[in-house]
């Protein structure tokens, strides 16, 4: 069988074991009621053995629960990371499981219990399988798995018949048909409960989405193409696993939601229906407050030298400015070149041009002067 098979059979055969002796045990409970070649006492250790392989993975369906969230929660940061490092797949599955790593969240903690449940589900298969071909496993002896290769239900159903294997015996064939149904119905059901209220609106795009909408419509159609080939036994086995899945699910998210979805408002409305009903006040969400805004930080004044302060400070604007009294200023004065000059030595006054030669110019003869 080579190295698979044989680390199959490493793990398979204490399953072997312990499902053949819970097996057994049951039986022995419920034929004391029905009797030990009853059918009901063979469905029914069936379901027994479903409920306390259930109980028993109890606190991997909790990790699971708790994976299944953290991956909600943390679906906005994962789009921030697909845009920023969109460009660089190497980057971006480093940066990813940076955030896996710091916020705690395994991706693969909610399939584990799946995973758990598949040699649980093939050894169940086997046993069954197995026993009603009157080849007993683990600790099945000849004889019981005789018994139950031959128990029947009400109408002649065989335990170990399948759909495909009922010869045309019509109560066979619609009670697989019923299970089938049932099988997938839940299957379904438990999906889309998970979806539809217990999933934040962030998290209804992207990647992990999408696997969620994929098991959604795969997995359902899976089991309905399989079941027709499961005996009514493992059927058994099957539905009542997925009711308890979908129970214990709908236990969680009505008792404890994530946060920002549906079931959480749901809750909320609960709650204050109730305190209204006892007559007590329902806690308001306190809101956190808003932030005090800081002062801006006075900006310290750069150094300058004296031809810089020269060239930065403003010029006044004469005309501009006004008086205290708010009347317009007076013009400036012009200097009066008759009061400032001293007379000329016959009387007459100096222009600026005499001035500058010194010379009066009344009785000088101008050169420039046109004759007539």
């Amino acid at each position: 069988m080579g190295f698979l098979g044989d680390l199959w059979g490493f793990i398979v055969a204490p399953l072997y074991y312990a499902i053949s002796a819970l097996l057994i045990g049951w039986h022995n409970l419920w034929g004391r009621v029905f009797g030990e070649e009853s059918g009901a006492s063979w469905v029914l250790s069936i379901v027994g053995l479903t409920l306390v392989i259930r109980a028993l993975l109890i606190p991997l369906f909790v990790k699971q629960i708790k994976s299944s969230r953290n991956m909600q929660l943390i679906q906005p940061k994962v789009k921030e990371l697909q845009k920023k490092y969109g460009h660089d797949r190497e980057r971006l599955a480093q940066e990813t499981m940076k955030l896996y790593k710091d916020s705690g969240t395994n991706p693969f903690a909610s399939c584990l219990p799946i995973l758990l449940q598949m040699p649980i589900f093939f050894t169940l298969f086997s046993v069954l399988n197995n026993a009603a071909r009157e080849k007993p496993k683990g600790i099945l002896s000849k004889e019981q798995a005789t018994q139950f290769g031959e128990a029947t239900l009400p109408g002649g159903i065989s335990v170990s018949d399948t759909f495909l294997k009922a010869s045309g015996h019509a109560p066979t064939m619609v009670l697989a048909a019923f299970l089938v149904l049932a099988m997938t119905a839940t299957t379904f059901l438990t999906q889309r409960q998970l979806m539809s209220k217990n999933m934040p609106k962030d998290a209804l795009t992207g990647p992990y989405a999408q696997q969620q909408k994929l098991l959604l419509y795969v997995l359902p159609i899976v089991f309905a193409v399989g079941g027709i080939a499961f005996p009514i036994g493992v059927l058994f086995y099957w539905t009542t696993s997925n009711l308890w899945t979908m129970g214990q699910q709908f236990y969680v998210i009505r008792n404890n939601p994530a946060p920002g979805t549906e079931a959480e408002r749901a809750k909320k409305e609960r709650d204050k229906a109730k305190a209204l009903k006892k007559g007590l006040v329902p806690e308001e969400e306190v809101l956190p407050e808003p932030e005090p805004k800081r002062p801006a930080q006075r900006q310290q004044p750069q150094r300058q030298s004296r031809s810089q302060r020269k060239t930065a400070a403003p010029k006044p604007d004469p005309g501009s400015a006004e008086s205290d009294d708010g009347s317009s200023p007076a013009p400036p004065a012009t200097p009066d070149s008759s009061a400032s000059e001293p007379p000329a030595a016959n009387g007459q006054a100096i222009t600026p041009k005499a001035k500058k030669k010194n010379v009066p110019t009344k009785g000088v003869p101008n050169k420039n002067r046109k004759r007539r």
